[in-house]
């Protein structure tokens, strides 16, 4: 919910009361930033070796992906 790029406004910018304790509830999940790499990739300065890390999602990142994923499939768009 952050107000310096622009998450203030999916919250107050909508009418619609259950969306919007929908959001509430995903920023209550997940507090912080969301941003998440699954694979970074680096050349070594000196050997030039290539090195590759992985990280899982974090739990809090799945728990409202899931949510999302629900609330879709509860909630389809209208056409």
């Amino acid at each position: 919910n952050d107000a310096a790029y622009g998450g203030d406004r999916v919250l107050k910018g909508t009418t619609f009361t259950k969306y919007r304790q929908f959001v509430e509830n995903c920023f209550a999940a997940c507090p912080r930033q969301a941003l998440h790499a699954r694979t970074l990739g680096i050349d070594h300065p000196r050997t030039r070796e290539r090195l590759q890390f992985e990280s899982p999602l974090p739990d809090d990142m799945n728990k409202v992906l899931e949510r999302w994923r629900n609330y879709v499939s509860a909630n389809p768009p209208e056409a």
